[in-house]
C-alpha cells in the first residue's frame, strides 16, 4: 500500500505553497488507495513553537486533508534519541568527523559553489589530526559532517524524471548534527520516513538537490528508500517565492475569505488539476488525479485568483 506523508516545518502559518505540497501528497497517495501520515519537522524547537504545529493540524482538518494517523503526529523535536542511534552507527564506521568551520569561512568567495549558489563543502576539517581536533575544540564546539564518496547517485523522480548528482562534487560532506547538538534535516528525514513506513515522498523541487545524499544515507544505514516526487514551486503573481515570514497567502487570512472547497478548487486550478477554479473537495480531485497534469516548471499564481 502507498504510504505518503506531509512533513511541514511549523515556523509560521501555512501558505499556499505549503498547502499545494500537502494537497498533491494527499492526492497522489489517495488516488492509489493509500494513506497519508503527518510529521511535524520541528528539529529546531525554538524556531517552531507548538502553536504553529497546532494551527497546521487544525488547518488540514478544516480543508479535508487530515492525516490518517497516528494521533498525535510524530514530532521530530521528541526523537533525538532515535537519530542518535543512527548517527552513532555512521560514527562507528568512521564516516563522521567534527567540523570547526565558521559560517564566514564556509561562504567565503573562494569556497566552491553549486550553480544554484549553495556552498559545496571543501573538506577543510576532513583530515584533522586528533591533536588538531583537541586544540580547536578548546575554543569552538564542532558541528559534525559525514564523509561522502566520489560517486554518482542516479534516480528516477516520479515527476521530474531522471536525475543524478555526484556526491563529492555537487554537495560535499554534509552536516549530520549542528554544533548545538540539534540533528540535521538530512539525517532526521531519512530515519523518520524509513521508520514510519513511508514509501512515497512528495515535496517541493527546492529539495530535489537533497535527494541524492538522502538516497546514499538510506543505503548506508540499510533502510528502504521511498519513491520521490518533486513538484514545482508556487510563486506569487509577481514571481516571488511565497514566504511564511511575509504572510503571503497564509491560511490565517484565507480561512476568513474562502470556504475549504473554494481554496482547494482554486489551488487545483493553479496546478493544472482542473480547467476552472470551481470549488472542489480533495475526494473529488483524487478520482481524476494524474501527475501528468501537474507542470514541471514553477507555477505563478494568476493575478486575482486569491
Amino acid at each position: 500500500m502507498t504510504t505518503g506523508r506531509y512533513a511541514p516545518s511549523p515556523s509560521g502559518r501555512m501558505h499556499l505553497g505549503n498547502l499545494m505540497c500537502c494537497l498533491l501528497a494527499w492526492l497522489s497517495a489517495k488516488s492509489k488507495g493509500g494513506q497519508v501520515l503527518l510529521r511535524i519537522e520541528d528539529l529546531d524547537a525554538q524556531r517552531c513553537p507548538r502553536r504553529y504545529a497546532d494551527a497546521i493540524i487544525d488547518d488540514l482538518a478544516w480543508l479535508g486533508l487530515a492525516a490518517d494517523g497516528p494521533e498525535p503526529p510524530v514530532y521530530q523535536s521528541e526523537r533525538s534519541a532515535v537519530y542518535a542511534q543512527y548517527f552513532e552507527e555512521l560514527a562507528r564506521r568512521g564516516l563522521v568527523y567534527p567540523c570547526f568551520c565558521s559560517r564566514s569561512q564556509l561562504h567565503a568567495a573562494s569556497a566552491p559553489h553549486r550553480s544554484d549558489g549553495q556552498v559545496v563543502y571543501a573538506g577543510t576539517c576532513r583530515s584533522l589530526t586528533p591533536a588538531e581536533i583537541t586544540e580547536r575544540a578548546k575554543t569552538r564546539a564542532p558541528a559534525w559532517r559525514v564523509r561522502v564518496p566520489d560517486e554518482v547517485i542516479a534516480f528516477e523522480d516520479g515527476h521530474m524524471g531522471p536525475c543524478a548528482e555526484n556526491l563529492a562534487r555537487d554537495c560535499g560532506d554534509f552536516y549530520l548534527r549542528r554544533a548545538d547538538g540539534v540533528f540535521a534535516y538530512q539525517l532526521a528525514v531519512v530515519v523518520d520516513d524509513a521508520l514510519m513506513g513511508v514509501n512515497e515522498v512528495v515535496r517541493g523541487s527546492d529539495l530535489l538537490s537533497s535527494t541524492a545524499r538522502q538516497l546514499w544515507l538510506y543505503r548506508e544505514l540499510g533502510l528502504h528508500a521511498p519513491q520521490f516526487y518533486h513538484l514545482p514551486l508556487l510563486l506569487a503573481s509577481d514571481g516571488r517565492r511565497l514566504s511564511k515570514r511575509d504572510g503571503d497567502q497564509s491560511l490565517e487570512h484565507l480561512r476568513a475569505r474562502y470556504s475549504p472547497e473554494e481554496i482547494i478548487g482554486r489551488l487545483a486550478f493553479a496546478c493544472g488539476l482542473q480547467d476552472t477554479p470551481a470549488p472542489a473537495t480533495p475526494q473529488e480531485l483524487a478520482r481524476t488525479f494524474d501527475w501528468a497534469k501537474v507542470p514541471k516548471n514553477d507555477i505563478i499564481l494568476p493575478e486575482g485568483l486569491f
